[in-house]
């Protein structure tokens, strides 16, 4: 991607391309012709399981007020309690929250390029996987990475934060 295909593109998906240009990613991001708010929709829109897809929840840290970013598999949810083991009280976070600590808006949370560096936490459960998608700053923008790279990229631990599937 040049920079005039760069600047095509929504304010938040150009800052996930340049980070991931910079740190020589080799997938940008790609736009998906309907917007991919879910999981579920991104997975279908990409013709993958739903639990390649590595949704970004955040949440405020109380003690704090940091946003706590948790990544994890689109076909898991997140388990509150053990967030709060590792970072501490958390509580749920609105969109203007969102917004103001991350650049972007709920439904295109990318795991890089906040405007404010969260708390980062990687599901383990996304290694179940070889390839994942991310969002990529804007609700119609993903792109493609291993777990490994999410883990290199953000520098965020990886820990187990997931309910029990069927809990």
């Amino acid at each position: 991607m040049c920079g005039a295909e760069l600047s095509s593109l929504p304010d938040g998906v150009q800052r996930v391309a340049r980070l991931l240009q910079d740190q020589g990613h080799p997938h940008l991001p790609v736009m998906l012709d309907d917007a991919a708010r879910t999981a579920q929709q991104a997975a279908d829109a990409l013709g993958i399981a739903v639990g390649q897809i590595a949704k970004s929840i955040v949440f405020r840290r109380r003690a704090d007020d940091a946003a706590v970013l948790v990544v994890t598999s689109g076909d898991r949810r997140v388990d509150e309690r053990k967030v709060e083991a590792l970072v501490g009280p958390t509580g749920r976070a609105d969109a203007s929250f969102v917004k103001a600590r991350t650049g972007y808006s709920i439904g295109g949370v990318a795991p890089i390029g906040h405007l404010q560096a969260p708390v980062t936490l990687i599901d383990r459960e996304l290694f179940r996987f070889d390839e994942i998608w991310a969002a990529a700053g804007h609700p119609h923008g993903v792109f493609r990475l291993r777990p490994q790279d999410l883990e290199r990229l953000t520098g965020a631990p990886v820990a187990d934060v997931a309910q029990e599937p069927g809990a």
